[in-house]
C-alpha cells in the first residue's frame, strides 16, 4: 500500500503529449480496501482498515478515507484505531485478492507480453512494441484503466514515462484513479520539485540523511556535488541517486524476475521468552520455508532470521551454508543456532525465517547428499499435507505449540508467477 492519501493528486488531460514514453507503471488503488468495497458496497466512502481488531494485528491496507487520518500499512491496528476511532476493521481475504489479481494481470497481458509484476497489485509494462495495435503509450494507459474497471470493478492509477523510475513516481502522483503522463522532454521538470522521499527506493533513513545535509528535493540532488552524495549515502547509493535524479534509468521491464528469498514470519499474541517454544517456532517456520522451496524447485544458500522484541527493536542474523538446501530440518537447525547467538531471555514479539540466495535445486549432482533421507521424509510430509491439509501431519515438537494470531503478508505473490 502506498503512503499517499490522495492529496496532491495530478492527472494528465485527455490527449496529453506522450512523446518519448513507452513504460507504464500500473498500481491498483488501495487494493485490499477496494476489494472489500467491491464485495460490500455499503462500505463505500467509509474509513476502512484491513486487518484484525484482536491481538497484535497490523494494518495490511487502508482506504483513502482512513489514510487521511494518518493510518498507514504495517501500523498496529490498535494505533490505527486511535487515529481513526470510527474506522471499520475488515478481515483480510487473501484468496479473494489473488483471484482478482489474476484477472488484473490478465488484462495487462492483453496489451503486451512485457509485464513485470512487482506485487499482487502493481506491475510495469513495456508498451513500445504495441503502438500499431493499441495506439500511443498514453492511449494504452487510458484504455488499460477502462478495461481493468470493466473486468474487475476496481480502479487503478497509471504512470506513463520513458523509464521505470519516473513511471512509478508518476503513478503515485496520479492516485487515486488517475493517469499521469510525463513526456521524455519534461522528465527533469517533473522530477526536480519533488521530495527526495518520493524517489523509488529512498527509505526513511536515507531521506533523513539527505535532509540533514539540506538535500530535500530531487533538484537539490542534481545540484549537489557527487562526492557529497557519496559521503552521505555511500558510493553505490550516491551513484544511484545521481542517475535517477537526472531521469537516467537503464532498467528494463523484466518478465523473468526471480525472487531473491522465501520467508515466513509469526507475530505472537503475547510476548514470548520461553526458549523451547521459540526454538520450536523457528523449526515450524523453517518447515514452511522449505516446503515452498521444494514446491518451486529452489534451494537456499543462506538462512536468515528476524527477531523483533517487545520494545520493537529488531535484529537480523544470517549464515551462508556449505551447501544450499531445501530441507526444513537443516534450515531450522541453522535458524536456531543463529537465534542462540542472541541475548537470551528477552521477550520476543515476532520471529521470522528466510531462505536467501536462491538457486535451482541440484539433487543428485554431488557424490554424497547428507540431506537425502531428510528430503525423502519431508517429501512424504508434503504429500500428506497436500492430500489432508496443513495440520494433518506435524513434528512432535510442534504439537500444542501454535503461537498466536498469524502475521499478515503485505505482499503476496502474483498468482501467475510459479516461482517462490
Amino acid at each position: 500500500m502506498g503512503r499517499g492519501d490522495g492529496s496532491g493528486r495530478i492527472v494528465s488531460p485527455e490527449g496529453a503529449d506522450d512523446t518519448g514514453t513507452g513504460i507504464l507503471h500500473v498500481d491498483m488503488d488501495a487494493f485490499y480496501a477496494a476489494v472489500a468495497v467491491l464485495d460490500d458496497p455499503s462500505l463505500a466512502g467509509k474509513p476502512l482498515i484491513i486487518g484484525s481488531p484482536e491481538g497484535r494485528s497490523v494494518v495490511s491496507s487502508a482506504s483513502y478515507e482512513a489514510r487521511r487520518f494518518g493510518v498507514r500499512s504495517a501500523m498496529p491496528v490498535s494505533q490505527a484505531l486511535r487515529l481513526c476511532p470510527w474506522a471499520i476493521v475488515v478481515a483480510p481475504r487473501f484468496e479473494r485478492y489473488l483471484e482478482l489479481s489474476a484477472r488484473v494481470m490478465a488484462v495487462f497481458e492483453e496489451f503486451t507480453p512485457l509485464v513485470e509484476p512487482l506485487s499482487i497489485d502493481e506491475a510495469f509494462l513495456d508498451v513500445r512494441g504495441a503502438r500499431r495495435l493499441w495506439g500511443s503509450p498514453g492511449q494504452i494507459g487510458a484504455a488499460l484503466r477502462r478495461r481493468v474497471l470493466e473486468r474487475t470493478g476496481l480502479t487503478c492509477s497509471v504512470g506513463v514515462a520513458a523509464t521505470k523510475h519516473v513511471a512509478k513516481m508518476a503513478s503515485t502522483r496520479a492516485k487515486p484513479d488517475g493517469l499521469l503522463i510525463v513526456p521524455e522532454a519534461q522528465t527533469q521538470a517533473f522530477l526536480e520539485p519533488q521530495s527526495v522521499r518520493a524517489m523509488w527506493g529512498v527509505g526513511p533513513k536515507t531521506a533523513e540523511a539527505l535532509e540533514g545535509r539540506g538535500i530535500r528535493t530531487i533538484g537539490d540532488i542534481v545540484r549537489t556535488p557527487r562526492e557529497v552524495l557519496d559521503r552521505v549515502v555511500g558510493r553505490a547509493g550516491g551513484e544511484r541517486l545521481w542517475h535517477l535524479a537526472r531521469g537516467i534509468d537503464q532498467r528494463r521491464v523484466d518478465t523473468e524476475r526471480i525472487e531473491k528469498s522465501v520467508g515466513h514470519e509469526e507475530t505472537f499474541s503475547d510476548d514470548v521468552a520461553d526458549p523451547e517454544f521459540l526454538g520450536a517456532e523457528l523449526l515450524r517456520l523453517s518447515d514452511r520455508v522449505a516446503r515452498r522451496l521444494r514446491r518451486s524447485g529452489w534451494e537456499a544458500a543462506t538462512v536468515a532470521i528476524k527477531v523483533r522484541y517487545a520494545d520493537f527493536s529488531t535484529l537480523t542474523r544470517s549464515r551462508t551454508l556449505t551447501e544450499p538446501t531445501d530441507v526444513g530440518q537443516r534450515i531450522g537447525d541453522t535458524a536456531r543456532e543463529l537465534f542462540g547467538s542472541l541475548e537470551e531471555g528477552r521477550p520476543v514479539r515476532l520471529l521470522g525465517v528466510r531462505g536467501e540466495n536462491l538457486r535451482g535445486a541440484a539433487h543428485g549432482m554431488s557424490l554424497w547428499d547428507d540431506d537425502e533421507e531428510r528430503r525423502r521424509l519431508e517429501g512424504a510430509l508434503d504429500d500428506a499435507t497436500s492430500r489432508f491439509g496443513g495440520n494433518a501431519v506435524m513434528r512432535a515438537s510442534l504439537v500444542g505449540r501454535t503461537g498466536g494470531p498469524r502475521s499478515l503478508p503485505s505482499h503476496p505473490k502474483p498468482p501467475h508467477d510459479p516461482r517462490p
